[in-house]
């Protein structure tokens, strides 16, 4: 799916609604999801991919920093990420849709590596990415499974400001 594909499905499924200008970071979110998903459906190279994106034109303003940190984290440690996510799934990763592959995967890396991110902003924005992008009811699915993974990497920031 490229750039101009996910802009558009983010368009018909937001219709009939103004969506508010979007942050530079949530715009980086939404590509590095886009990266992740056509790594898995493509089985590309990151690299390659990494630069695609870039070179695209009209994908507004993004953290490009923060895109390729998402991007390249995801992808280099998905074995890592994987066996964690699937401590929390019922079912086989290979089963998971495309696009909560790719949320499950960005968030993942998130609430493992970007712990400067609070875990609320990391699940909030997941779910955002799984409702805009994914199936009718992947966001539920999503927002399940990082609530799980969440205290499991997250040890110290609940211990210090518990699940609210």
């Amino acid at each position: 799916m490229s750039a101009k594909d996910m802009n558009a499905r983010e368009t018909s499924a937001g219709e009939g609604k103004k969506s508010p200008n979007k942050s530079p970071r949530h715009r980086a979110r939404e590509l590095a999801l886009q990266g992740i998903y056509q790594w898995r459906v493509t089985a590309g190279d990151e690299a390659k991919i990494e630069k695609q994106i870039h070179a695209e034109k009209n994908l507004g303003r993004y953290d490009k920093e923060l895109f390729s940190r998402l991007l390249r984290g995801s992808l280099s440690l998905h074995d890592e990420l994987e066996g964690l996510l699937a401590q929390h799934i019922d079912r086989p990763l290979e089963e998971l849709s495309p696009v909560e592959f790719a949320v499950l995967l960005l968030g993942a890396f998130e609430l493992s590596r970007q712990v400067e991110v609070p875990y609320k902003v990391v699940i909030n924005e997941a779910v955002e990415l799984a409702k805009t992008f994914g199936g009718t009811d992947g966001h539920k699915f999503v927002n399940g499974v990082l609530d799980k993974l969440a205290p499991q990497l997250r040890a110290l920031e609940f211990a210090v400001h518990g699940k609210a």
